[in-house]
């Protein structure tokens, strides 16, 4: 496979930037990171292994897509074929739209894998995540969202060391006030790292129950996920812990399934676990044809034997 001439990075989210920086070393010739930030965070940029570091003073007022202008500059002023990776997360796609006009760039999102030769080729799920689809980008200039688990994410190494550039900041032409900012209100688990995830779904009849699930994830060191329809549909638990095609993408050790009935839509974020395990009253639920261990029963039954015989 060939290789990009020269790849940029940016991260709205610092837990995401070692596995797109990853990325880019995996795909790239040369690597270039964008910081709106301080120098400690070029630091690390460089230490996750990019060789050229953009800082950009943080502005007051500006959201982070608003620096799309100023990115670009930087990114058509380096005259050659290139890509920009950003993450999945609102920012991200916000940017890379953004990004994709002021360039005349092909613009994907939530991209699984990226191939090089004559021309940019990406894979990513489509259709709910019934298929995976294969897009090839012929424009010079590309910019992708990738999808979280797509690469083994860079380890800090404070050895390496990048040439450090300060950026130029490029008003949009049209740039929106901020007026306020209010803390959000949620959950700091990042299930991404966990290698151990317990999943509910919609086979517990009320949120009280989930007690049976908090237990036995306390008892096995696992993080509490669930499916779409308990985080999105009853509002029992926060998004960020939902598993599934638009939501969170595993990879871990562990996956343990407790009523979730296993549509193709919630198995796409869990098939990336090493082991599946499953608990469902339904021994036709469609999860048994991903598990690599299934107990048919009454979750009520077995969560409280099974959190019994694990303490």
């Amino acid at each position: 496979m060939s290789k990009m001439p020269i790849i940029f990075v940016f991260s709205d989210k610092r837990d995401r930037l070692p596995e797109i920086i990853a990325g880019a070393r995996a795909l790239g010739e040369d690597v270039c990171a964008f910081v709106v930030g301080t120098d400690e965070d070029s630091q690390y940029a460089a230490s996750l292994g990019a060789g050229v570091v953009y800082t950009f003073a943080p502005q007051d007022g500006v959201m982070l897509e608003d620096y799309a202008p100023s990115f670009a500059a930087v990114v058509a002023a380096c005259g050659k074929k290139a890509m920009v990776l950003v993450p999945p997360s609102k920012r991200g796609r916000a940017l890379a739209a953004r990004m994709g006009v002021q360039l005349g760039a092909a613009v994907a999102n939530e991209v699984t894998r990226i191939e090089i030769a004559d021309a940019v080729t990406v894979s990513r799920m489509v259709f709910g995540g019934l298929a995976s689809g294969s897009e090839k980008i012929t424009s010079p200039v590309c910019v992708l969202s990738l999808a979280s688990g797509s690469y083994e994410p860079a380890a800090p190494d404070a050895s390496l060391k990048a040439e450090l550039k300060q950026g130029v900041f490029v008003p949009p032409a049209v740039m929106p006030k901020v007026v306020g900012l209010t803390s959000k209100q949620g959950s700091s688990v990042d299930l991404c790292k966990a290698k151990r995830v317990l999943c509910v779904g919609r086979g517990f009849a009320k949120k009280e129950d989930l007690a049976l699930a908090e237990n036995l994830a306390s008892a096995i060191g696992a993080e509490l996920g669930c499916s779409r329809p308990v985080a999105e549909g009853e509002g029992w638990m926060e998004r960020e812990r939902y598993v599934g095609v638009s939501g969170v993408m595993l990879k871990a050790d562990v996956y343990f399934a407790v009523g979730v009935s296993g549509q193709i839509q919630h198995m796409v974020g869990a098939n990336g676990s090493k082991v599946i395990i499953a608990v469902s009253k339904d021994k036709n639920a469609p999860i048994f044809n991903f598990v690599d261990y299934g107990i048919v029963g009454d979750l009520y039954k077995v969560l409280p034997g099974l959190t019994s015989l694990l303490k």
